[in-house]
Formats: structure tokens, C-alpha cells, sequence
């Protein structure tokens, strides 16, 4: 097996899927960041398994590197606590009704589209006029997938090329903010 040519194609895969990326919708998060900022909002980032994992990586990226205010609800204790008295279906929604305002923006991350704790959380954001932004893959029409006022979707079914290109999705961002690139 040629590993070189193997990494190669991998790279390449990944690589293919993040050019079908919006350009326009990138410029709407964007904005969306910005005027947050503007309005001393928070950023919250939310996921499962591994899209937590990149949930936080991002938080404190965007906290030390791009200056925005951002957090999780990462903390097991909160978890453990919303999971057992409200359902782990609900769980999130109730950590937005606990921490979340207007001026705030969620973006929700669940690689299959169909996790119920993120679903019903993008529910409870569209109907109370939560800023939304998510990220999925898999399935075209996932439920998260028409949920979020931004909707990235990655149009893979393999984990780990979706977790990566969510992943990268939101370290650019990171990244445009932090060096101020992007103009009004």
C-alpha cells in the first residue's frame, strides 16, 4: 500500500467537499458574528462526541484568538443535570433557556443531522428567534439541515470527513475574525 498516495486522496476528499461550501453563506455567518459582537452577544457552540470536542476547540479559539466571547455547555455537571431532569432529548434546549439572550447566536453541530438533543434545540431556536447556525452531513434533508438561519451541509457519509470539514468551517471563520479581514 502506498501510504503517500492514500494521504493524498484522503486530503483530496475533504478538500472536495469543503469547496462546495457557500460563499454567500460564509459571508452570512460572518455577519452574523460580527453584529453579534457588536451587540455584546455570545457565541455558543454546541455538539455530540466528537462535534463537542470541536465545540470547544472553537470556543476558546474564537475567546483567544478572534476576541469574541464564546462558550459551550461542554460542563458535565450542566449536562448530567438538564439530561436528568428534562429528558438527554432536551437537555440542550434547556441549557439555551438557562444561559442564552436575543443578542446571542448557537450554532448547533450534529454530523448526522438527526441528533435529537440538537434538533429539538434548533426547534426551540427558530420558534423563540434564536440566532441559529448549523452544521451537518450525511443526509441532504436531514432535520438540522432546514432548522438553522445558516445551514452547512456536508454532502458526505463518512464521520470523519464531515467532523473535519465542520471543523475547518469554523476555524476559517475563527480565522477571519481574528485577523479582521472581513469588511462590513
Amino acid at each position: 500500500m502506498n501510504i503517500k498516495y492514500k494521504f493524498s486522496d484522503y486530503n483530496r476528499s475533504i478538500s472536495n467537499l469543503l469547496l462546495s461550501i457557500s460563499d454567500k453563506k460564509l459571508t452570512e455567518t460572518i455577519k452574523m458574528i460580527k453584529k453579534t459582537i457588536a451587540q455584546k452577544g455570545t457565541i455558543y457552540i454546541v455538539g455530540n462526541g466528537g462535534s463537542a470536542s470541536i465545540a470547544s476547540h472553537v470556543s476558546v479559539d474564537f475567546a483567544k484568538a478572534a476576541r469574541v466571547k464564546s462558550s459551550t455547555f461542554n460542563n458535565s455537571n450542566l449536562i448530567t443535570c438538564f439530561a436528568n431532569d428534562y429528558g438527554y432529548q432536551n437537555w440542550v434546549v434547556e441549557a439555551i433557556k438557562a444561559y442564552m439572550s436575543k443578542k446571542d447566536v448557537i450554532i448547533l453541530i450534529s454530523s448526522s443531522g438527526t441528533s435529537k438533543n440538537i434538533v429539538n434545540a434548533a426547534k426551540y431556536c427558530k420558534n423563540n428567534n434564536i440566532k441559529t447556525i448549523t452544521l451537518s452531513g450525511f443526509k441532504k434533508n436531514n432535520p438540522l439541515s432546514k432548522l438553522g438561519n445558516i445551514n452547512f451541509y456536508i454532502n458526505s457519509n463518512q464521520y470523519n470527513f464531515i467532523e473535519m470539514s465542520h471543523h475547518i468551517i469554523l476555524v476559517y471563520l475563527v480565522d477571519i475574525l481574528s485577523k479582521n479581514k472581513f469588511i462590513k
